[in-house]
């Protein structure tokens, strides 16, 4: 038997710290180890008790989350999960929050019994999921800009994300040249994130980058990512359809789909598998390979 996984709370509200306590501690597989009202207390117990696991809020007296996490990843990586009020106002801060390294960001439970039951649920397996997961610093420097995409005139590239793919993507869409093949990209993230996520992208890249709509024609220098929610993105021709259906693997919109629609293409395609967790995309990187497209993952 494996030991549980050891988890500081970081959130300035007694009543919250006491409730993911109560929460965590239910998991068989989970320990929390200490609760901390703020940053600086935290970065202490970070110190004494070596979590394995840090959940940590967003607004807190002092030093706000996201400076803490942008100093924890800068300093000391380690999982971090951010549990906030996700509302629709907190967006750009959970992208932000992906974008410095934390491994996931979840509403603090609540509502009714049975909505507070699957949120703690997902806490907690949201939690062992990140204490699996391999965080490294972020880097500081910004992203070097690939050099023209040359001769590539008819590829087509698909990128797949999952858990880390906000971070991974800044750095690699932010790299891309002008003139780059079309770029249909799937990210496992909630229905409403990914709209602001294609605005951020488009802001720090010399690409455009845009939320797909269904019927948009793919061109060049241009980076299509799948909205969160209820359809899986394909390619047909150089057309993309959103298209509604049952979840692949536990995922609507999948990574698999879309990897599968751009294998018709064969040798004119490129598929990439980047950082998460799940096998999303394994099987339809393989088909893109089987049918001739370069096809690489992240190490």
């Amino acid at each position: 038997m494996s030991d549980p996984v050891r988890v500081l709370v970081v959130d300035d509200s007694p009543s919250m710290r006491a409730a993911l306590g109560r929460i965590l501690d239910s998991d068989p597989d989970i320990e929390v180890v200490g609760a901390a009202p703020e940053p600086h207390a935290a970065r202490a117990m970070i110190k004494e008790l070596e979590p394995d696991v840090l959940t940590l809020d967003v607004e807190m007296p002092g030093m706000d989350g996201l400076s803490f996490l942008e100093k924890i990843m800068r300093l000391r990586p380690m999982p971090v999960v951010m549990c906030s009020t996700l509302t629709a106002r907190g967006t750009e801060v959970t992208i932000e929050a992906l974008r410095l390294g934390a491994v996931d960001c979840i509403a603090k439970p609540c509502g009714n019994p049975l909505e507070i039951a699957r949120d703690s649920t997902y806490l907690c397996a949201t939690v062992k999921a990140a204490a699996r997961s391999r965080v490294r610093p972020v880097a500081s420097a910004p992203p070097r800009v690939i050099g023209s995409s040359g001769s590539y005139r008819d590829m087509v590239i698909a990128i797949g994300a999952s858990t880390g793919g906000v971070e991974a993507l800044f750095a690699l869409v932010g790299a891309l040249p002008r003139d780059c093949p079309p770029v249909l990209i799937v990210q496992h993230m909630p229905a409403g994130f990914t709209g602001g996520f294609a605005e951020r992208l488009d802001k720090h890249s010399g690409v455009k980058v845009r939320e797909a709509r269904d019927g948009d024609m793919i061109d060049r220098g241009t980076v299509h990512i799948a909205p969160g929610g209820g359809c899986h993105m394909r390619l047909a021709g150089r057309t993309i359809r959103l298209t509604p259906g049952e979840p692949v693997g536990g995922h609507r919109p999948s990574v698999d789909v879309l990897f599968r629609s751009v294998a018709e293409r064969g040798s004119k395609s490129v598929g990439v598998l980047l950082t998460g967790m799940g096998q999303d995309g394994a099987a339809g990187l393989l088909a893109m390979r089987r049918a001739g497209a370069g096809t690489f993952g992240q190490s």
